[in-house]
């Protein structure tokens, strides 16, 4: 039934807004109301929505995966196991994460909360520390009468405590034991690499760091200033990986949770296709290198604010990255090699392939415990990838290479479709309470999703918003740190639906939590993807655009709106 192995073959917001909309108002009355008590969203007209037990809900995450899936029209990957689940399931078209980095997307499709709420916009803030009562969806399904586990990335490590949130779970996180690797070749080296000229490079290093008194982490850290390479192609089996090693591990957990008498939420989190890009070579042979498909435009789009970008920095921290970008001017373009560019797609295409089969060893392995006809399986990455289109790679922007994120969900006696109805990370919480049969907790950013995967011509939303923080100073150019490390005084959000995007940059640390102020508006941007799906000219200032532009003006508004009533409400 499934393949383990992949096989071969600004002055629109002046306007008058002391008076709220009358919705705003009876959404204050509601809340208040209910002081978010539980309630639960009525079931599709004419459909069951939920099963006639709980269903299991198999959870599967995957790093940095954007859709060039077979199930979205990707004719050259090689995803087999991934496109079967797609065709029982729905595919989610036109699914976007909140914002384009691990930490705080991660963050939001668990709680089913935007990052103006769960307080996290980087890779430092632990969700927690900030929101010590926000509510989980394994935290809510535990509540629920489920087990609970997890192992692999799930949540982003430096969002969370020690434990990977503790309250998500009903056994502590699981982690490889090394009876899950191949005898005699260990873990990876810094977790990444089994070629043994880098391996032994990097204990050189360590082993010379922490004889003038480095501890082993402060030693792995100074190794890889020197030894870290964007990609490794050797012959190796899966499980000479992080990713192989849990998926085998994961196997053994799924044979333990069908002895159990309560449903189960299983996550399993793989770190790949994130750079490195590291496969066995088994998955680098399935492409030529010579087919692989360079970015059509490489350029800013002509009227975009220079801000709206960054300088990949995330690839340049790896050593066989040519260094032609200035870490200190945003403007100067990174202008990869072509041939370092099909490298690193290639190794994009060949890390893919290797989940693809990860995948498909879950799969089987549910089958063969009996367990596929009462187990929802869900899908997502947890945000897109710039492969080089704009001279951008990495993720961190409002573009759609960034935003735009796969997402797929099956569940038993639901028909297979495709949807181009707009759809964010925060739905998925709602749309499982939904699909289980269980009360939606009132609070939730999200809607379900269940309509649409009854009937994929439905409309969920009107449309996704992502946002994404970026440093500016008034008096210069914009900083180098784009990465989204640590919040910038600009934020930037974007709202997308089936044919445009619209982003406004917002001046001051401004966030959707506080009132909406049109003078902090620095930047405009709109663009039309029925007529320019490579994002090559920002037409917000365009007269032919000047309705639309409007209109969309209006949407953020009133989504900032929103926001600002729900979440002081909240509060």
């Amino acid at each position: 039934m499934y393949m383990q192995q992949v096989l071969k073959p600004c002055d629109l917001f002046k306007t008058n807004y002391e008076h709220m909309n009358r919705h705003l108002l009876c959404l204050m009355a509601v809340l208040t109301i209910s002081n978010f008590s539980w309630v639960s969203l009525p079931a599709v007209a004419g459909n069951k929505t939920s099963l006639p037990e709980k269903p299991n809900i198999l959870f599967i995450a995957i790093d940095d995966l954007k859709p060039i899936l077979g199930s979205y029209g990707n004719t050259l990957i090689q995803t087999p196991n991934i496109d079967w689940v797609a065709g029982r399931g729905t595919t989610f078209l036109n699914n976007h994460c909140q914002q384009a980095v691990c930490g705080p997307s991660r963050a939001s499709i668990m709680t089913g909360m935007r990052p103006d709420y769960t307080g996290v916009w980087d890779l430092r803030t632990r969700m927690r520390d900030v929101n010590p009562d926000i509510l989980s969806l394994p935290q809510y399904l535990i509540s629920q009468g489920y087990t609970t586990q997890g192992i692999g990335k799930i949540y982003d490590q430096r969002c969370v405590d020690e434990h990977l949130d503790e309250p998500s779970w009903s056994v502590p996180f699981y982690r490889a034991t090394d009876d899950y690797y191949p005898q005699g070749m260990g873990r990876p080296a810094t977790g990444r690499y089994q070629d043994p000229e880098t391996k032994r490079k990097i204990d050189v290093l360590i082993s010379e760091a922490m004889e003038i008194g480095m501890t082993r982490g402060e030693a792995a850290g100074h190794a890889q200033q020197f030894v870290k390479p964007s990609v490794e192609n050797i012959d190796v089996p899966d499980n000479a990986y992080n990713d192989g090693a849990n998926a085998l591990m994961a196997k053994d957990i799924l044979a333990e949770l069908k002895e159990k008498d309560e449903p189960f939420f299983f996550a399993v989190g793989f770190s790949k296709p994130h750079l490195p890009f590291v496969a066995p070579s088994k998955y680098w042979d399935l492409y030529n290198r010579e087919e692989m498909p360079l970015a059509s435009y490489q350029e800013h789009a002509l009227n975009s604010p220079e801000f709206a970008y960054h300088n990949s920095g995330e690839l340049l921290g790896y050593t066989d990255i040519p260094p032609l970008a200035s870490f200190t001017d945003i403007a100067a373009r990174l202008g990869l090699p072509t041939d370092k560019q099909k490298e690193l797609i290639h190794g994009y295409y060949a890390a893919v392939s290797y989940i693809d089969a990860q995948v498909g060893l879950l799969l089987n392995t549910l089958d063969s415990l009996g367990l596929s006809e009462n187990t929802i399986i869900v899908i997502w990455g947890d945000h897109g990838w710039h492969l080089g289109d704009h001279d951008l790679w990495c993720k961190h922007s409002n573009l759609e290479q960034a935003t735009r994120s796969p997402l797929i969900i099956s569940a038993p006696r639901m028909n297979p479709g495709k949807t181009t109805s707009p759809t964010e990370f925060i739905d998925v919480f709602p749309t499982l309470c939904d699909l289980a049969g269980l009360e939606i907790p009132a609070h939730l950013d999200g809607v379900s999703l269940v309509r649409a995967m009854h009937n994929p011509q439905k409309k969920v939303k009107e449309y996704a918003v992502s946002q994404y923080p970026r440093n500016y100073s008034q008096t210069s150019t914009p900083t180098s740190n784009l990465l989204g490390y640590e919040a910038g005084r600009l934020m930037g959000y974007s709202i997308r639906n089936e044919r445009y995007r619209y982003t406004i940059w917002m001046d001051n640390n401004f966030r959707s939590s506080q009132p909406f102020n049109p003078t902090l508006v620095v930047a405009t941007e709109l663009y039309d993807y029925v007529s320019d799906p490579d994002e090559t000219i920002n037409v917000a200032g365009k007269r032919k655009y000047r309705k639309i532009t409007k209109q969309k003006a209006k949407d953020m508004q009133t989504f900032f709106e929103t926001q600002h009533v729900k979440y002081n409400l909240k509060r």
